[in-house]
């Protein structure tokens, strides 16, 4: 889709360039650097940190709409981040091994010239067979767990071990594509 203003993505996230550029937009990329160390809920630490990384980045930015999204796992209420090693990775696998779990996407989209911004928290349920070491051990080895929030890829590796899926796949993936759509288009993209 051709845009009268610059569309800016404020991820590093190859998936979500990717589903931007599947949605059919044209976009540039900036990595804005916020902390995200915050504590709560997990579906509002996603939308507080996508409001803080549209707001990062657009203070680098002098036009156009940036959106910007963040992704955690929730089980039992506790939001799982990105593993810090492969033990951890291991750990939170045995824990969402058997279970069903919570996936939040925080997305907010940013008018830079006058700040108007709109940000949406998107909830995905995602049941998970029972695992056992071996597999685990085994996906931890391919490296795909070390840089996703919970420690898997639905869409590589972890995708066989889903049983049901309540809820978006992309929000899985970390951009609820449906969302972003409808959001993009009350900024006239």
């Amino acid at each position: 889709m051709a845009t009268q203003r610059p569309l800016i993505l404020a991820s590093g996230s190859p998936r979500r360039r990717e589903l931007l550029t599947k949605m059919g937009y044209t976009f540039d990329i900036c990595t804005p650097d916020v902390d995200e160390h915050i504590a709560g809920h997990a579906r509002d630490i996603v939308s507080t940190l996508a409001e803080r990384k549209a707001k990062a980045g657009a203070a680098h930015c002098e036009k156009g709409v940036i959106i910007a999204s963040d992704t955690l796992v929730s089980l039992d209420g506790a939001p799982l981040g990105k593993p810090e090693d492969a033990d951890d990775a291991r750990r939170m696998l045995r824990a969402l091994s058997d279970r069903e779990h919570e996936v939040f996407s925080g997305v907010c989209v940013m008018d830079i010239e006058t700040g108007r911004h709109e940000t949406r928290s998107v909830r995905t349920g995602v049941t998970f067979r029972a695992l056992t070491d071996q597999e685990i051990d085994a996906y931890v080895a391919t490296g795909e767990p070390m840089d996703k929030a919970g420690a898997y890829a639905i869409q590589g590796g972890a995708g066989a071990f889903v049983t049901k899926l309540d809820g978006s796949f992309e929000n899985v993936m970390g951009f609820p594509v449906d969302e972003v759509r409808e959001m993009l288009s009350h900024f006239d993209l």
